[in-house]
């Protein structure tokens, strides 16, 4: 059986949102998820200049994906976000604020790395999220 948890360490700086220092898998495999995009079910852009349309379509391919290996959120080891607007920082931390307590319900947050970078893979594209993730 996998096991995934977080740890801020003691000393540590505190996290500056939503996230933990670490996370570590012990036992089981680990999975490398590509970042998802905001494309709907028909190859779509979701929400073009809407970033919390593509926030939410983002997270719910992620799901997809997870789902698809037999697995949900709580196996998620790290994310890595990618934004292309660095006006849209808040708009991330209050989306995480709304929806992550409930995609985590433990209470506690995989790390995560936030990027701001001058494009995604096409201009319409906003926000971008990848994950490492561990399975038994």
């Amino acid at each position: 059986m996998v096991k995934v948890w977080y740890e801020n360490p003691a000393g540590a700086a505190p996290a500056q949102g939503l996230y933990s220092h670490i996370g570590c898998v012990e036992g089981g495999r680990t999975f490398f998820v590509a970042g998802q995009l905001a494309v709907g079910a028909s190859g779509e852009i979701v929400g073009a200049g809407d970033f919390d349309a593509q926030f939410l379509r983002v997270f719910a391919n992620m799901r997809d994906v997870l789902r698809g290996i037999g697995l949900d959120f709580d196996a998620v080891v790290k994310f890595t976000t990618y934004l292309v607007h660095s006006q849209d920082i808040g708009n991330f931390m209050r989306l995480r604020a709304d929806h992550f307590p409930k995609w985590f319900p433990g209470g506690v947050f995989p790390p995560n790395t936030l990027l701001v970078v001058d494009r995604l893979v096409k201009e319409e594209f906003l926000f971008e999220v990848e994950a490492i993730v561990g399975a038994p």
